[in-house]
């Protein structure tokens, strides 16, 4: 019996990795001289728990990274130095079928395989997919007159007037909160590249600036709508359900949130009688529309596995990637399709005629043109902090966007040279470095 050591980021939703465990068993069945051993970890201490292993020599075979933790992905090593994970897409080596499961790499969303190709090559296998949306009271906007759903920075600032002047100013034009994943979407909406390397893309980046112009065309257009009291902060940073109380009870007209919240908000708008319309996140008109910001998780391959662990691993890679179970995936979870043909098996079905907030994501991933350009930086999470610290001093304490975002950069620079000191060509080794956040 060939056991496949499968880690599995944990989140705080109702039985996250119930579905897993059924494709796992379904997977055994398919392929009886297998098991799955599906083992549940914290997301934001997965990192610290595979480096821990690995230094042991005992990693799993796969472990599911969320994005924002790519680096340390890619930068965790094995006790011989060597990276601990290798290339799926090399390991794959061009073949169709591993152990007769098809493989479906090609089939891969273009934004998610773009975001996942690194060093030429696809370096995990992408699982659960989200980005972040607009969502529109739309009952609000057109009794405020407003023309239509925003979709630039510009259509915002319309819209707010036209909210502000309704009933005497009740209402707020915008809500979203203070978190790392909406400077990243901002940045890579504009192709902004603000570290060295393009973000890290190709290769480690040393060097990173958050005073750069796409990240202050968004911080100040973002200062400028508060300033004129369009923007709404609850008065805490990743204040989630200050936002979404707020738009529910019809306090502000637009919000933005994950896609992983286009259920709730529809019942929400439901529940409080109006109607809700969901778009892609409002850009910046200025410039060319780049990409999106992408979350969610993607498999990794450990390297150095015998050869039927590593097609096993393979195999249940793409069995949780036909277009069934992707399209399952999304229905139960609400992780936007990963393929293509799961896009086109829930299209033929009509789910997305019945449920067509469900579909945005996927149109505005489909959006992309270019070379993506979403950070893959070490101690991620504590440099989005910085920049999160920063806003919320320019929102509430009145301090200059650019004085303040350069010592942001300040910052952001000395935890980034402590990442790559701690690293020292071994790995990341403090659970500090390897925490993951937004």
């Amino acid at each position: 019996m060939v056991v496949i050591d499968a880690w599995f980021s944990q989140y705080p939703f109702p039985s996250f990795l119930e579905t897993v465990r059924k494709r796992a068993a379904e997977f055994e069945c398919a392929f009886p001289g297998y098991r799955v051993e599906v083992r549940a970890v914290w997301w934001q201490r997965l990192p610290q728990e595979v480096s821990l292993a690995a230094s042991r020599g005992r990693p799993p075979a796969l472990a599911s990274y969320y994005s924002g933790a790519t680096r340390h992905a890619l930068d965790t090593r094995a006790p011989d130095g060597r990276p601990l994970f290798t290339s799926v897409g090399r390991a794959i080596g061009g073949r169709t079928e591993i152990l007769g499961q098809p493989v479906v790499v090609d089939d891969l969303v273009d934004a998610a395989r773009a975001f996942y190709t690194l060093g030429g090559s696809l370096a995990a296998m992408p699982l659960t997919l989200s980005t972040m949306l607009l969502y529109a009271n739309t009952s609000l906007l057109r009794a405020a007159g407003a023309d239509g759903v925003p979709r630039t920075w510009a259509d915002v600032d319309a819209a707010s007037e036209a909210v502000a002047r309704l009933d005497g100013g009740s209402a707020r034009g915008m809500a979203w909160v203070i978190d790392g994943k909406f400077f990243q979407h901002a940045l890579a909406q504009q192709g902004g590249v603000f570290a060295g390397n393009r973000n890290g893309r190709h290769g480690p980046a040393t060097t990173i600036d958050l005073t750069c112009p796409e990240m202050m065309a968004y911080v100040d257009w973002w200062h400028r709508l508060a300033t004129r009291g369009h923007f709404l902060y609850t008065g805490a940073m990743q204040d989630w359900q200050g936002t979404f109380d707020a738009f529910t009870g019809r306090r502000v007209a637009l919000r933005l949130s994950s896609s992983f919240d286009a259920k709730y908000m529809a019942q929400g708008a439901a529940e409080n009688g109006f109607d809700l319309a969901v778009r892609p996140v409002p850009a910046n008109g200025a410039v060319p529309y780049a990409g999106n910001w992408i979350g969610g998780d993607a498999l990794w391959l450990a390297d150095g596995l015998d050869e039927a662990t590593r097609d096993g691993a393979l195999a249940f890679t793409q069995f949780l990637n036909t277009p069934e179970n992707a399209a399952d995936w999304h229905r139960v979870y609400g992780s936007a399709p990963v393929t293509k043909p799961a896009v086109a098996l829930l299209d033929d079905e009509g789910w997305f005629a019945r449920h067509p907030y469900f579909r945005v994501a996927t149109e505005q991933l489909e959006m992309m043109s270019g070379e993506p350009t979403q950070a893959v930086l070490g101690s991620y999470a504590h440099i989005q902090r910085a920049a999160m610290r920063a806003m919320r001093d320019v929102l509430t304490d009145g301090a200059d966007p650019l004085a303040r975002f350069g010592q942001a950069t300040r910052e952001a620079q000395a935890l980034l040279d402590d990442y790559h000191a701690n690293w020292a060509g071994t790995g990341p080794q403090s659970a500090y470095h390897l925490h993951v956040d937004s």
